[in-house]
């Protein structure tokens, strides 16, 4: 299962926001990195920027599929924005563990990204993990 979704809105470079979901299982990760890869193509990142990003969206990724619940979808959104570009992935999961609880992916995922935040969301039958992070040209925010 795979579905994708776009907003009618043309946001930056004619780049629309977009969201992925697939199984979150570790065999789908690099097909959402390489849409994220696709969506910073499109907003004119440079090659570095593009492997930054897509290495961060692999980390987050794979931090969701390793904590989600068995037969869960991972939600993958894309927000573009003035040179940056805002992911957030998400999963349904029975631990309320956050995702930084993996102390060398999170360190890795925030060395990789602009920003990096998480939530864990209670929802009745279990929990919602979150990972939001902000890539772009330049990690550092300077011009």
């Amino acid at each position: 299962m795979s579905e994708v979704e776009t907003s009618p809105v043309v946001r930056t470079h004619g780049v629309r926001t977009v969201e992925v979901k697939v199984f979150a299982d570790a065999e789908q990760v690099p097909l959402v990195r390489s849409f994220a890869a696709d969506v910073a193509m499109r907003m004119d990142f440079d090659l570095d920027a593009i492997e930054d990003l897509r290495m961060a969206v692999d980390e987050a990724c794979s931090l969701l599929v390793r904590a989600a619940a068995p037969g869960v979808t991972l939600a993958c959104a894309f927000e573009p924005g003035d040179q940056r570009l805002g992911v957030r992935a998400s999963v349904e999961s029975a631990s309320d563990e956050p995702p930084s609880a993996d102390a060398m992916g999170w360190q890795i995922l925030t060395a990789l990204a602009a920003d990096v935040d998480e939530r864990v969301e209670s929802t009745g039958a279990g929990h919602r993990l979150t990972v939001e992070l902000t890539c772009g040209p330049d990690r550092n925010g300077s011009p």
